[in-house]
């Protein structure tokens, strides 16, 4: 199933509409992707032509091996895409999963590196987990009552 989506870069200066979007992501382990993104590299990929970005001045790519490039955003530093430059994929691009508005529905399907794979995408069965309100009571302000 593919489908229309909407996403952006963390300030917002590149926005992004996506067309003939797979429901199925992967993620890559190799030291590449866990430095550029802190953990695995989960990304959803799509052909190049499928996709509209604005602002595309606030774009910045940077050759990260002999067969791959990654682009990220001027402003925020957001992770956008990382392309390969061969082969039969050249044409796609696999933007970020956490840059788009709504992954409802969608599923990991494939991981690459997973002889490289560290502990963040193991998740203990006993550890704390706390909703967004839970998180919002204990560290967001809160707003202050006003004086008569």
């Amino acid at each position: 199933m593919t489908n229309s989506k909407t996403g952006q870069c963390l300030c917002g200066a590149v926005q992004f509409t996506a067309q003939n979007v797979p429901t199925g992501f992967s993620t890559c382990h190799c030291d590449m992707c866990k430095r550029w993104s802190g953990a695995g590299f989960s990304a959803v990929s799509v052909q190049e032509n499928d996709v509209v970005f604005s602002n595309r001045d606030s774009i910045s790519t940077l050759k990260t091996s002999a067969w791959a490039e990654r682009a990220f955003c001027q402003s925020c530093g957001s992770g956008l895409w990382c392309r390969l430059s061969e082969g039969p994929n050249a044409a796609r691009l696999g933007i970020a999963l956490g840059l788009f508005d709504d992954t409802t529905g969608m599923l990991l399907e494939q991981e690459y590196y997973v002889d490289r794979k560290n502990s963040t995408h193991t998740f203990p069965a006993d550890r704390i987990q706390l909703t967004e309100a839970e998180l919002m009571a204990l560290y967001a302000p809160q707003p202050q009552p006003e004086s008569t």
